[in-house]
């Protein structure tokens, strides 16, 4: 089979970029499997992609690329109406809602469509009116499945697939190292000041403990005054960017994540594939869906109190034996999203479909 799958963007920094790019390198082991990225404003993307995924984008932003129509909004659905209306491809997966109602209404009619989901759509007007015209919408989870099933009513069925880990093997925690990590993009809803305050109250307990915050976003310059102002420069390091998340989070032997609605849980199952356990509010999704307490890891009650998030770190931190015992069930976990399984997954539904 000829599979498309469309990004916003193959070159940025996100969880959704991450699965799609480790789905469509297992994929393409058997298909012929290209990515389009609908902006590119990089020469190579961010995360690795398979060899035989061929890539192409639909608006090209990189300096001194040579420009055929006006910039803009209008000039990126024009190229993306173009290019839709010429595929080729047997089956045609996007990855946002937006791209969704275009894909339903200029794809060719052969062509089996998919919309694959994380979030809610911020307008479901438009979702509402042309999705009953894909053949399909997967989600990462039962939850987000649900959510679409009622939203879409009498629309095309709604599925639900697991995001995929790259294939294995994984790197290892060893679970000595005195190491809490975190990783993502720097933005407001991640709440990462939830994190620093509460880890705050971890180093005044367990000063030999440090906390190692990796990604990037708007936020550094607010979360670099408040290690400042707890004066928690010896103990919180910002790590920047990196494409090899799941090494560094086998450098750790606890990744906490304290995201206020996270739709997505990337970051959750690539620190469970590296045997890590994971403390995570139960407000986000992605936490909530994938950690299990006594499992893999620790939910806490999703509240405003660091003290709270600080004092499950602390039983985890005081108690290894638990700690290993936890690890041992996030491996568990994490098998079962290894990209060759998912994508045995994803051609199962297609064969369906089609």
């Amino acid at each position: 089979m000829r599979i498309s799958l469309v990004l916003a963007s193959a070159y940025g920094m996100r969880g959704d970029v991450r699965a799609t790019l480790n789905l469509a390198t297992a994929l393409s082991e058997r298909h012929d499997v290209e990515v389009i990225s609908i902006r590119r404003q990089k020469d190579k993307p961010f995360f690795p992609v398979g060899p035989k995924v061929s890539m192409r984008s639909v608006v090209d932003v990189r300096p001194g690329v040579r420009h055929l129509l006006p910039r803009g909004q209008v000039r990126t659905e024009v190229a993306l109406w173009r290019l839709l209306r010429g595929l080729k491809s047997d089956v045609l997966i996007t990855t946002r809602p937006g791209v969704g109602v275009q894909a339903a209404r200029h794809a060719p009619r052969e062509t089996v469509k998919i919309a694959r989901e994380w979030g809610r759509p911020a307008v479901p007007g438009p979702v509402k009116r042309f999705y009953p015209r894909l053949d399909a919408v997967v989600t990462a989870t039962e939850s987000a499945q649900e959510e679409w099933a009622r939203l879409l009513g009498a629309g095309p069925l709604v599925h639900s697939l697991p995001d995929a880990l790259p294939d294995g093997p994984w790197p290892r925690s060893r679970m000595d190292n005195r190491i809490v990590a975190a990783g993502g993009r720097w933005v407001a809803v991640k709440a990462y000041d939830r994190l620093i305050r509460a880890f705050a109250l971890v180093a005044a307990q367990r000063p030999d403990w440090r906390l190692r915050l990796y990604g990037a976003g708007p936020e550094e310059r607010r979360l670099r005054s408040l290690v400042g102002e707890l004066d928690l420069h010896n103990h919180v390091y910002f790590m920047g960017t990196t494409s090899d998340l799941a090494g560094e989070f086998a450098k750790a032997s606890i990744v906490a994540n304290t995201s206020r609605s996270e739709d997505q849980g990337m970051t959750v199952l690539e620190a469970m594939g590296c045997g890590v356990p994971v403390v995570a509010f139960d407000g986000a999704r992605g936490a909530r869906e994938f950690v299990a307490t006594g499992y893999n890891g620790v939910l806490v009650p999703d509240q405003d109190d660091p003290r709270t998030f600080a004092v499950a770190l602390l039983a985890l931190i005081d108690d290894e034996r638990r700690r290993r015992s936890l690890a041992a069930g996030a491996l568990d976990t994490a098998v079962r999203h290894g990209a060759t399984e998912v994508a045995c997954q994803w051609e199962k539904l297609i064969g369906g479909l089609r």
